[in-house]
């Protein structure tokens, strides 16, 4: 693996997902509804996270704790955008991951506009939502280096958009707690330069 090096980031988007909270821990479907804050590892992940991009120009947070508590550790000022919020499980939030009915499951996978329920979103507003927050960014990341702290789902979302590739790709990517995700903005369209990298927050 390249050594990370994200101190001096140009032409690239910067994605970090959140570091752990216990809900994460526990296998709990977390999204919007319930708003707990980083565990004692989530910490030491976000510190670790702010040791490598504690450089950044700007730095963009999903309104929820535990982004806001990640993207506090790089050290800058930090603006929050709800484009960037997980997506919304209605009454599942804070379900285990492992009591979600498998017919459920079978439902939400095959049909992007599925909703979970009492005014849960669904995967294609979720991605729509994303990639005009990321669009808004592009330019902007030519010239200096943009963070976004955010979750698993508009990460997926966000890379998929990236990759140029249909927004149900997102259910074959896996995106874990303090990993950064880098999309460059060099050419007429993004393009994925890492996915999903935790070298900086191995042992933690």
């Amino acid at each position: 693996m390249r050594s990370l090096r994200f101190t001096d980031c140009r032409l690239v988007l910067i994605v970090v997902r959140h570091g752990r909270t216990e809900a994460n821990a526990s296998g709990l479907l977390l999204g919007r509804r319930v708003d707990p804050g980083l565990d004692d590892v989530g910490q030491r992940q976000a510190a670790a996270l702010g040791k490598v991009l504690g450089a950044a120009d700007r730095v963009i947070a999903s309104p929820m704790r535990r982004t806001r508590e990640t993207a506090a550790a790089i050290g800058r000022p930090v603006e929050v955008d709800e484009r960037w919020i997980e997506i919304d499980y209605g009454s599942f939030d804070g379900t285990p991951l492992a009591d979600i009915p498998a017919s459920t499951w079978q439902a939400w996978r095959a049909d992007l506009r599925y909703t979970l329920g009492d005014g849960a979103e669904s995967l294609a507003d979720l991605a729509a939502r994303v990639r005009a927050a990321a669009e808004d960014l592009v330019d902007e990341a030519r010239t200096r280096t943009v963070v976004v702290v955010t979750h698993v789902s508009p990460i997926k979302a966000v890379t998929a958009w990236a990759l140029g590739v249909p927004d149900g790709t997102i259910w074959r990517m896996y995106c874990a707690p303090a990993s950064i995700t880098e999309i460059s903005t060099a050419g007429p369209t993004p393009t994925l330069r890492s996915y999903n990298v935790t070298a900086h927050v191995e042992g933690q």
